[in-house]
């Protein structure tokens, strides 16, 4: 009857939040079929640790550990010298997604809108892991300061400021870009 329970509130707390956790493990390890392991491995260890959650957020507490699991990931299956990038059919992926739902009047407007999107990805992709997550965390998934402290486990301020830097050298990238 426990098994039946734990489950159940899996179901209810956890899975809402795959889409996002995939997301999430998507960016920090580059490509769709690493994130796929990495969520996978999370969602085994959160139902394994489903009884013990306590927490006001299963949202930032599953992120937390799809962020373990993948730093732990990458660790074990990467070298340190390796940097990732956003795979290219991920890429394209979504250049397609924005050209066919974009509502733009003519099929100029779409490819400069697919080629922003496709742009400021990259640049996401070319900051520092430390960085990137942050970004992920805050400006992709919409997670709160708060939520972003409890996962990576630093205080409110350091998520401020890390987000401000990052967002400046994004900033920086894309102006550099337009060159």
């Amino acid at each position: 009857m426990a098994g039946q329970q734990s489950r159940q509130r899996f179901r209810e707390l956890v899975l809402p939040h795959l889409d996002g956790a995939l997301a999430l493990a998507r960016w920090l390890t580059g490509n769709r079929t690493d994130a796929e392991d990495v969520a996978q491995e999370a969602f085994l260890r959160a139902l394994d640790g489903i009884d013990g959650f306590a927490g006001t957020s299963a949202r930032a507490w599953i992120f937390a550990i799809v962020r373990n699991c993948a730093w732990t990931w990458l660790r074990r299956n990467h070298p340190a010298w390796l940097v990732h990038v956003d795979d290219l059919a991920a890429v394209e992926a979504a250049q397609a997604g924005l050209a066919e739902h974009d509502g733009a009047a003519n099929p100029e407007a779409a490819l400069i809108a697919a080629q922003s999107g496709a742009r400021v990805q990259a640049a996401i992709a070319a900051l520092t892991p430390l960085f990137r997550e942050i970004v992920v965390l805050r400006d992709i998934n919409g997670l709160s300061y708060r939520e972003i402290a409890e996962i990576l486990g630093v205080p409110a301020g350091t998520v401020m400021s890390r987000l401000a830097r990052a967002r400046t050298q994004l900033i920086n990238a894309l102006k550099d870009n337009e060159r």
